[in-house]
């Protein structure tokens, strides 16, 4: 991997940010189309010359820990695309089911010659907020009729998001796409933008007619080159890798305090305790950090 980091960092010297790819994160509450949208937009990519990777997370059972992993089912057309690649990972627990194999498949997909990097993630609505941080324009799918625009605002996802995307614009629900944009358009104009110089579009398309997909890819295109012109772009990545710096670093040390000699057993102990109400979550904390400490020395 950092030979790789080493290899993109040269060709960002020598080819400018324009050589970069374009990392995409798309998330939604389920049944608003995620996997169908993915393939038209998908097929509409590679049909304008682009390689398209995706990275699609699936939900682990709470229960047995395993996951359908069914995504290229899902997507029969860009599966068999010679110009498209498809990658299919479990949650695992891990909030938003953004792991730490989707950051490091980002990077490899694009030394394979990816210019579009595409992370479709569990939709859990406010939970899910972990792509942003490791991609370049964040996207909310929601489907027709999907709340007014007060639910719309209390979603914290629509806070972090860069564009909303209404799915399922066609037929019958074309009216109630129209509403549901009308109505996105309106709370987002109470809500903080994220860019000084941006602001979250909200659009409609088809993933039976293909209707919108042009325009959706027009206005990603031009958000990267707005991103690009102002720097944002490569602040923004700067920002992400020291985020999940930090986020592989907790994940590492929670690893090896529960691998310390004892500290499993002290901690099921205390945690009887916290049950019990002998003691309170944060002065359990304390203690189970000082008895570490004293088994380190």
């Amino acid at each position: 991997m950092d030979l790789l980091l080493k290899d993109a960092a040269e060709n960002l010297t020598c080819l400018g940010p324009d050589s970069l790819s374009m990392r995409i994160g798309l998330s939604g509450p389920p049944g608003a189309g995620k996997s169908t949208f993915i393939e038209k937009f998908g097929k509409h990519l590679t049909g304008c010359g682009h390689r398209v990777a995706v990275l699609a997370v699936d939900p682990s059972s709470a229960t047995t820990g395993g996951s359908i992993l069914g995504d290229k089912t899902r997507m029969p057309e860009l599966t068999v695309d010679p110009s498209a690649y498809i990658r299919p990972s479990p949650a695992r627990g891990h909030l938003g089911g953004v792991t730490r194999s989707t950051n490091e498949a980002i990077v490899l997909c694009e030394a394979a010659g990816y210019d579009v990097v595409i992370v479709e993630t569990v939709g859990v609505g406010q939970s899910e907020i972990s792509v942003a941080d490791m991609v370049d324009l964040f996207g909310l799918i929601i489907a027709p009729a999907g709340g007014d625009e007060l639910q719309g605002l209390k979603k914290g996802i629509v806070e972090m998001c860069d564009m909303v995307i209404v799915n399922k614009s066609d037929g019958d629900l074309l009216p109630a796409a129209m509403r549901t944009q009308a109505d996105y358009l309106s709370s987002l104009k109470y809500a903080r933008p994220r860019w000084r110089d941006w602001r979250v579009p909200v659009l409609r398309v088809s993933s039976v007619t293909c209707e919108g997909l042009e325009k959706l890819w027009a206005t990603m295109t031009s958000y990267r080159k707005l991103m690009l012109t102002s720097g944002q772009l490569l602040q923004r990545r700067r920002e992400q890798q020291r985020t999940w710096l930090h986020s592989h670093l907790q994940e590492a040390v929670m690893t090896e305090f529960m691998n310390t000699g004892g500290m499993a057993a002290v901690l099921a102990d205390m945690e009887k305790k916290v049950s019990a109400g002998i003691v309170t979550p944060g002065n359990a904390c304390d203690e189970l950090v000082l008895k570490y400490k004293q088994l380190l020395k």
